[in-house]
């Protein structure tokens, strides 16, 4: 087991990577206020390990109260968030209860909006499930639902007590979503780390083949670069909006495609490809490095190009962006692999000529 810590100060916490993490119930003990706890997971996940969790923490004298929603992009809404809410209330859960998520970014995002808004706060911890949720949503206090007119625009800074990353949870995930989880780590590399960009060409296919010394190192590294980010700036007024590389244009897939069509990382993917070539357009990247992005993002399994969903209905998806500011669009973009920047200059002409360029009908 490795350990990292998100370094907030009384609100600090440590990411504990390594495999047969959900048997050890001795992780989670210390940070639970009392001995009952509600974990929130969904249908997919519960019959995997909802069990085993539940278990380990009642051999421990653990009170479970277990809350399984419907899997799915499209349940991140008021409706989903009202279940838990009805299911806390009904159980008469308190303000020290714990709740817990089991499983990937939509039960993790959920989990701790309700956990921001239950009783005005109640702790939670994150044990994601998947290799998205392992990399970035589980780590730096995002919480949130979609909103049928944009993504995650509703919803609160709320930091876990604790995330458990049980890198052999990924054995169950199905392809696609091992893919989409690869976007978000190969953005860390193209914000922050040449060096493990670098790496990740070099290492790919042992990715997909969840070779377990590659996958521990890329998680890893991912939490590494995700904690140095959110302990320098944890509301996201400057270096942390270079995280969304990749998505103001990805959000805008989603919620354009309606979601759950297009999932969370391959939208990433096809932004970042746009975010690329407009970078390209306006003399920041050279072509040989755009055909690297999209070349990685191939044999990762992903996506290289994006719906073709017509310039102004891009336009006014992206302008419902949480980034944007006096009514501008703010852009991440980049100088180069490793070298990510914020910008709301970005020429109308390199834009258009971008969602036009590498887009296929949707």
């Amino acid at each position: 087991m490795q350990t990292l810590t998100v370094d907030l100060g009384e609100r600090s916490y440590p990411i504990h990577i390594g495999a047969k993490l959900l048997h050890q119930p001795a992780l989670i003990l210390p940070y639970l206020a009392q001995k009952r706890v509600a974990i929130v997971t969904n249908t997919t996940v519960a019959p995997l390990y909802l069990q085993t969790l539940t278990d380990g923490l009642a051999l421990n004298n653990v009170e479970v109260v277990p809350i399984v929603l419907p899997d799915g992009e499209q349940y991140k809404t008021w409706e989903t968030l009202n279940t838990i809410f009805d299911a806390l209330l009904t159980h008469r859960c308190e303000r020290k209860t714990t709740l817990i998520a089991l499983g990937g970014g939509v039960i993790g995002d959920l989990t701790g909006f309700a956990a921001a808004s239950y009783l005005r706060g109640v702790p939670f911890i994150q044990i994601p499930t998947t290799l998205l949720a392992q990399v970035d949503s589980s780590v730096g206090g995002k919480t949130g639902i979609n909103h049928p007119l944009g993504k995650n625009m509703v919803g609160a800074f709320y930091q876990p007590q604790l995330v458990l990353a049980d890198t052999d949870t990924l054995k169950t995930l199905p392809p696609r979503e091992l893919s989409a989880g690869l976007a978000e780590v190969i953005k860390y590399g193209l914000i922050y780390d040449a060096a493990f960009f670098d790496w990740l060409e070099a290492n790919v296919e042992k990715l997909r083949a969840l070779d377990a010394e590659a996958i521990a190192y890329a998680v890893r590294r991912s939490c590494e670069v995700k904690a140095e980010v959110v302990a320098k700036d944890e509301r996201e007024s400057g270096l942390r909006a270079l995280l969304n590389l990749g998505h103001t244009f990805g959000h805008a897939i989603e919620s354009g495609m309606g979601y759950g069509n297009w999932l969370h990382g391959e939208a990433v993917a096809a932004g970042t490809v746009l975010a690329a070539d407009v970078s390209r357009r306006m003399g920041l990247m050279s072509a040989a490095e755009v055909e690297r992005v999209r070349s990685l993002y191939r044999r990762a399994g992903l996506p290289d190009t994006a719906p073709d969903l017509g310039v102004e209905a891009y336009m006014q998806h992206m302008g419902l962006d949480k980034k944007v500011e006096g009514g501008r669009i703010r852009f991440v973009l980049l100088r180069g692999i490793g070298a990510a920047f914020v910008t709301a200059e970005v020429p109308q002409a390199d834009l258009e000529a971008a969602l036009t360029h590498y887009v296929q009908p949707a």
